[in-house]
């Protein structure tokens, strides 16, 4: 029997170990996230978190205004979801389960720290059991916290979760990491406006391209204004004109 056929039985199962220590389905859902031709990043400021992503409509004939991946999930806290576009709404509508049985049950709002946990322990779940599989999907999750600040949380399929200063989701997702990295060097802690303009550069970096207005997504969450708010293509517009000025 050839090494391949040996090892080929080993990616039928999300729940089978490889014999060095491997979850070829999870490790799938990493590469589905990668193949779904966008990318997504997050930035946190000093007194702002910022995400931002390409808006892409596959169809001359499908209204725009219908196809988004920035989505809010409760006044303070919204995400960009990063994959399969179906996975990604069955994740958000969790999410927003989640939230709402939180204030239910404890009287106050959920907070972006314990929606990151507690959806990264539902993806975990996912690569445990045999009758479900990993949802294709990275969710990167924003908000407002009273006692901390601005958050930025990132989960994965295979139910890791952490904050960041900065992150990316999607293709060329290592190359943004390297970019940001560049950017943020030390201690710093950007302001709302330099939020903004590091994640359009950093997506104009990676993917050699010069926006318009329709091509992005971006949503920001400040101290002054600590409600998720999607910008406008207007307001976008207006961002790209700044930054252009800039340089």
């Amino acid at each position: 029997m050839s090494s391949r056929s040996a090892s080929a039985g080993y990616d039928r199962h999300i729940t089978i170990f490889s014999p060095d220590g491997r979850l070829f389905q999870v490790e799938y859902a990493f590469k589905a996230i990668s193949n779904s031709g966008l990318t997504s990043v997050g930035v946190r400021g000093k007194d702002s978190v910022v995400i931002a992503t390409q808006k892409k409509v596959p169809d001359k004939l499908i209204d725009a205004s219908t196809v988004t991946h920035v989505f809010r999930i409760t006044p303070l806290i919204g995400c960009v979801v990063t994959g399969l576009d179906p996975d990604g709404r069955t994740h958000i509508m969790r999410a927003r389960q989640e939230a709402a049985e939180f204030k239910y049950k404890y009287g106050y709002d959920i907070t972006p720290d314990m929606l990151a946990k507690r959806m990264a322990n539902i993806n975990q779940v996912y690569t445990q059991k045999a009758f479900m599989r990993p949802l294709g999907v990275s969710m990167i999750i924003v908000g407002w916290d009273h006692e901390r600040g601005p958050q930025l949380y990132k989960t994965d399929p295979a139910g890791y979760y952490a904050g960041f200063r900065a992150t990316a989701a999607g293709a060329k997702h290592q190359e943004a990491f390297n970019f940001l990295e560049k950017k943020l060097k030390g201690d710093d802690e950007p302001n709302a406006e330099d939020s903004v303009e590091l994640a359009i550069a950093t997506l104009s970096s990676v993917l050699s391209a010069n926006f318009k207005a329709q091509d992005l997504e971006v949503a920001i969450v400040t101290k002054d204004n600590p409600v998720f708010r999607i910008l406008t293509a207007e307001e976008i517009d207006a961002e790209l004109t700044r930054i252009a000025e800039k340089d």
